[in-house]
């Protein structure tokens, strides 16, 4: 299996992408693209040498329906799907893509909910969002054993060590500013 660290670029423009395309870093995260695009950023992207991670729910004019992630998974031959839909996480699976279960800890109840899904369907990790609470994704992972990525409001180097400290083996951030850390 593939071992995601450290930071995890996400791109969200145009200007970030070419910024990322000649950086050293091994992954690219795509989110919030047309379907259209995705096909032409994938290419490049894997010119580069770089691992491709799509944002299955994000992407304008894919449905994640079984074939979408189908279509998704055979002709645009992305490394990893990163979605909140547990059938989109099993499929990804069944093809052997990398695939992140993406959980909005937005409450008891949506935390109860998702570690039911994620220990149902089993992805290979968790990308929690916010990643600003070092104890929750502590205990995501001590009721899942998956690794779990901090996400979502990650906007200083702080940020950053605290999601480490609170165990995450990676950081996804859509800010360049925070890319070069480690």
């Amino acid at each position: 299996m593939t071992i995601l660290q450290g930071i995890l670029p996400a791109i969200r423009d145009m200007k970030d992408f070419e910024k990322l395309l000649s950086s050293e870093y091994q992954y690219v995260i795509f989110l919030e693209t047309r379907l259209s695009q995705l096909v032409s950023l994938i290419k490049y992207a894997k010119r580069e040498g770089k691992k491709v991670f799509v944002h299955a729910d994000l992407i304008q004019g894919l449905k994640t329906d079984e074939a979408g992630i189908e279509f998704l998974i055979r002709n645009l031959k992305p490394d990893g799907i990163i979605t909140t839909r547990g059938n989109v996480i099993s499929y990804a699976k069944k093809q052997g893509v990398l695939a992140v279960q993406r959980l909005f800890a937005l409450d008891s109840h949506a935390l109860e909910s998702n570690i039911k899904i994620i220990n149902k369907v089993k992805p290979d990790y968790i990308e929690v969002l916010p990643g600003l609470i070092p104890k929750l994704i502590g205990e995501i992972f001590e009721r899942t054993d998956i690794p779990v990525i901090a996400g979502g409001l990650i906007r200083s180097q702080e940020d950053v060590e605290n999601a480490y400290q609170g165990g995450a083996k990676a950081v996804t951030t859509s800010r360049s500013e925070l890319w070069n850390l480690q």
